[in-house]
């Protein structure tokens, strides 16, 4: 046991960097998917409504937790393909953040009026075309507040990817704190660091939410 240092609390905003990397690889491989997913859900083919739905209900009834152990633990044991630990973690929040943010997209373009889409129509834009110029534009200015919470929930999120290794913020504050014996001081810091990362997208998000409201 030993006091805790300047080295430990370095070491601690030296793990964000892996908090860091996994939100950016959940938002780059996975917005892509939740576009498609919320495009697939408003699509007039049933059957391919259906499908898209069926694979969201999926992903959110699983536990992120569940979504981890099973593509890094079960795939080698019901596949025999063995993953590693990033591509696992990469999948498993991919996963989880299309589901997510698929059904907050999907309902901002739900809530964009019918009349928006025939306005379109009758300029004689594709449907492409509406969806670019009319519809995309209107229904980014009704999810980007919810976007940002959920970008708040993906980051303590991460702090579950310590069990394949990942020595992000929370195991980082669990290695400090079996090394100096100070869990106070220790989880103080990871909670203030958390809250330093989170406390400004909430803020964000309600003051997108006050000036791009969609009903006035």
């Amino acid at each position: 046991m030993r006091s805790f240092t300047l080295i430990d609390f370095v070491s601690l905003f030296a793990a964000l960097r892996w908090t860091v990397a996994l939100v950016v690889l959940a938002l780059a491989f996975g917005a892509p998917l939740a576009l498609a997913f919320a495009t697939g859900r408003i699509s007039r083919f049933a059957g391919l409504r259906w499908t898209m739905a069926a694979c969201i209900q999926i992903v959110q009834s699983v536990p992120l937790l569940g979504l981890l152990f099973f593509f890094y633990f079960g795939m080698p044991m019901f596949l025999g393909i063995q993953v590693p630990a990033l591509v696992a973690v990469t999948v498993a929040y991919t996963l989880y953040t299309a589901a997510f943010l698929g059904e907050i997209w999907r309902g901002g373009l739900e809530a964009v009026k019918q009349a928006q889409w025939e306005a379109g129509a009758c300029l004689g834009l594709s449907a492409w075309q509406q969806f670019r110029h009319i519809i995309a534009p209107q229904a980014l200015r009704l999810s980007l507040p919810p976007t940002v919470g959920f970008l708040v929930q993906l980051i303590k999120g991460t702090s579950l990817a310590s069990i394949l290794g990942f020595v992000e913020l929370a195991r980082a504050g669990q290695v400090v704190s079996a090394a100096t014996f100070q869990p106070l001081l220790t989880y103080a810091l990871v909670a203030a660091i958390y809250f330093a990362l989170c406390l400004p997208l909430t803020l964000w998000s309600r003051s997108l939410e006050a000036r791009l409201d969609g009903s006035r």
